[in-house]
């Protein structure tokens, strides 16, 4: 899987869409994921190459892993419940592969910065995925237009929003 796109629902909302590389069989095809703002907003900088003036909690968290020899081998979509999707890292290390249970967000926010392949299991792929419309290329203004929509709702945002 890859990053297809950060969008904004009709309410606001952020949403991550994985499309499937270019050879899978299932391309042409959405998996919609719901996230946070500052979620959305690590992915996109790291999708846009954008270098923060400090590191981000995921800049950090993969500066950690390689100080500590080790390094993110791949992350996975693995279940969806109830409208709530689980995702697992799956980390080189030194005495072994480890696997930690994450969010999606975090763990996409992680992938896209370390490099690492993106997975979503078949089931999960198939019972959340739609179809993408069918639509020409998008050129660089169209991007940059996504990229500016989004970076508008972000200074609109107000933290109090999604405390619980």
């Amino acid at each position: 899987m890859e990053v297809a796109q950060l969008a904004v629902d009709t309410q606001n909302q952020p949403v991550l869409l994985l499309r499937p590389v270019r050879d899978d069989p299932r391309r042409g095809r959405l998996l919609p994921i719901w996230i946070g703002v500052q979620e959305a907003t690590a992915i996109l900088l790291a999708v846009d190459g954008s270098v923060p003036p400090r590191p981000m909690s995921y800049d950090l968290m993969v500066r950690l892993l390689e100080a500590l020899d080790a390094s993110v081998r791949q992350v996975a979509v693995t279940r969806l419940e109830e409208g709530t999707f689980f995702a697992e890292i799956t980390l080189d290390t030194p005495a072994g592969a480890r696997v930690i249970d994450a969010r999606p967000s975090d763990s996409i926010a992680l992938a896209v910065r370390a490099k690492a392949p993106i997975f979503v299991a078949d089931d999960v792929f198939e019972a959340a995925a739609m179809a993408a419309e069918e639509q020409p290329a998008r050129g660089t203004e169209d991007a940059e237009d996504e990229v500016a929509r989004f970076s508008r709702f972000l200074e609109t945002v107000d933290p109090d929003d999604f405390r619980g």
